[in-house]
């Protein structure tokens, strides 16, 4: 288990290094003046000097790339000349806005979307199959700014208009700050995009669940006489989790990088705002640390999910 575990993070650490060099290839080897792309074309050339002399682009590539990788891994992606501050102080007052939106909504897709496929397959055909999967097309039929913009107005902007308030229209309140201000600012995000992604969880718990029901192990458990719900839960979700927790690895890493439309909506600061800005400005060091986080939240997820795959699956210990 320990040389499969290995394997697995030499894995994830060849695919960040490939990413890093993918990232310094593309801003400082590319044609063009990476200093004047940092720095925007307003810099003087004081401020360019600076920029050269703080990249060290007098240096030979291996040893540019060298100190490139060295600072990254060290939390230093680069100081924002726009900003006037290094873009790790940018990124970090952005992420605790990103981690709130994107584990509350697991927390949420997994409640709703998860029993929907479980009692779709235990019903299949039923009136209970039909009302899980007209909950899961309306779920998928919905943008998730169409379904944001729709819970703001009928349940911030209508009871506004009459006098009273049932939730804020958005913005990210520190927990720190109080927790029932920030549970309450989060709960039209968290169920905008819980609500989409719970659909999809609800498709692919009752189609795992519904080809694992079918086999022979599963008519043996019944046979010997083993409750509907202990076969269901004991023996046929412990082999649907590894297909879940797959999709909920890539769907964690990717929405940490910045799930933008969201932040968009509803005036969340978080990483996906930051980048929006950061593409919209130009300014280069603050794209570069965001690309270098999200990639490091998609391996890292994907690495704690073939963890998690080798604690649910002994046949792959000895992969």
């Amino acid at each position: 288990m320990a040389r499969t575990l290995a394997k697995r993070a030499a894995y994830a650490a060849i695919v960040l290094l490939a990413l890093s060099m993918f990232v310094f290839i593309l801003f400082f080897v590319a044609p063009g003046d990476p200093a004047r792309l940092i720095a925007g074309e307003k810099a003087t050339p004081e401020i360019l000097d600076q920029v050269r002399r703080n990249l060290g682009l007098d240096l030979p590539m291996y040893r540019q790339y060298w100190n490139f990788l060295t600072r990254a891994l060290s939390g230093d992606f680069g100081f924002s000349y726009r900003n006037q501050v290094p873009v790790i102080t940018l990124i970090a007052a952005r992420v605790p806005a990103t981690f709130s939106l994107v584990f509350g909504a697991v927390f949420w897709w997994l409640a709703i979307g998860v029993p929907l496929g479980i009692l779709s397959a235990r019903n299949p055909g039923t009136w209970k199959d039909r009302f899980a999967q007209v909950v899961s097309l309306i779920g998928i039929s919905f943008p998730t700014f169409v379904l944001g913009m729709t819970l703001l107005y009928t349940l911030y902007f209508q009871p506004r208009q009459h006098g009273f308030s049932l939730f804020p229209p958005g913005e990210f309140v520190p927990w720190t700050e109080g927790f029932s201000a920030w549970f309450v600012h989060m709960v039209l995000p968290w169920f905008t995009l819980a609500l989409v992604t719970a659909a999809l969880y609800q498709r692919l718990t009752r189609a795992q669940l519904l080809d694992v029901l079918g086999e022979d192990y599963i008519r043996t458990a019944r046979a010997k006489g083993l409750t509907e719900r202990r076969v269901v839960y004991k023996h046929g979700m412990r082999a649907t989790l590894t297909v879940l927790t797959t999709q909920l690895g890539a769907d964690i890493g990717y929405l940490l990088g910045g799930a933008i439309v969201i932040e968009q909506v509803f005036g969340l600061q978080g990483v996906g705002a930051l980048a929006v800005k950061a593409v919209t400005t130009q300014d280069r060091p603050v794209v570069i640390g965001v690309v270098l986080l999200g990639g490091f939240f998609i391996v890292t997820m994907n690495l704690i999910v073939d963890c998690l795959h080798v604690a649910l699956e002994p046949r792959l210990r000895t992969a």
